[in-house]
């Protein structure tokens, strides 16, 4: 069974260490994953992400589209308007429930998580770059609508070009530094091949200090376990344009 999804990663090394000592656990983590990643997913793993018919009602400076994702939408409205007040700066935790109390006003019942592979505090200044950072800036966008698939989807692109936007303008992520997957004849197409040559474009090219953002709406899934890592079974996927014929991406392929 496969359910939409909007993932949302931003990735850089912190300059702050909140804890004094570090356990077993976070050394092992330190080694298995190097940077600081900290992942906005759609909801929980039970749950369906859902698509917004009309993203205007969510009030977004100049949406790309009609259509687009419930997470992605409410994100944006949230973030635009942290920007555009001069006042206060919302926390991580401030943003994550301003984000899932507009979603449950909207009649969603998607619950956004927040995963961090590093214990953080949420009470800090939420942001996709970290403040003072000098480090290059680099993006994988991927949308993908299945136009003329089963399962067609209607908002995905918007939710790129959106996104994108956003990025660029207030993050001030260069053009040349994003590199976008979409399935609209103009993009590069995502893919399984596509998408994982992106993601390891993106890790090749980054160093210490530099920020990397990526952004996936389109459908996720679930697969047996064939190592034995997952505590219910099962992976967890990302389903590319051509899953039919080159199979759903495990996240044990993309931690690789």
């Amino acid at each position: 069974r496969f359910c939409h999804v909007t993932i949302i990663f931003f990735v850089f090394r912190s300059s702050v260490n909140f804890f004094i000592t570090m356990s077993d656990a976070l050394e092992q983590a330190k080694q298995a994953i190097p940077a600081e990643i900290r992942m906005i997913s759609g909801c929980q793993d039970k749950q369906t992400s859902a698509d917004v018919s009309n993203v205007a009602s969510f009030s977004l400076p100049d949406p790309a589209g009609r259509a687009g994702g419930a997470l992605t939408s409410a994100l944006l409205n949230v973030t635009y308007a942290d920007h555009q007040n001069s006042g206060k700066d919302l926390t991580y935790q401030e943003t994550l429930l301003a984000v899932r109390e507009q979603l449950k006003a909207k009649g969603f019942e998607q619950i956004p998580q927040l995963s961090s592979s590093r214990p953080m505090e949420m009470k800090t200044h939420f942001d996709f770059v970290p403040e003072g950072s000098t480090g290059t800036r680099r993006a994988v966008m991927i949308g993908i609508n299945y136009v003329g698939q089963q399962g067609e989807l209607r908002g995905c692109h918007n939710d790129v070009l959106n996104m994108k936007e956003y990025i660029m303008d207030v993050h001030g992520f260069p053009e040349e530094n994003i590199e976008v997957l979409m399935d609209d004849g103009t993009h590069t197409s995502p893919t399984y091949e596509n998408i994982i040559a992106a993601f390891a474009r993106i890790v090749a090219a980054s160093q210490s200090g530099d920020v990397v953002f990526t952004h996936y709406s389109g459908h996720g899934g679930k697969m047996k376990d064939q190592d034995g890592d997952e505590k219910d079974g099962y992976d967890e996927t990302l389903i590319p344009l051509d899953y039919q014929t080159a199979g759903q991406i495990r996240d044990d392929t993309l931690f690789k």
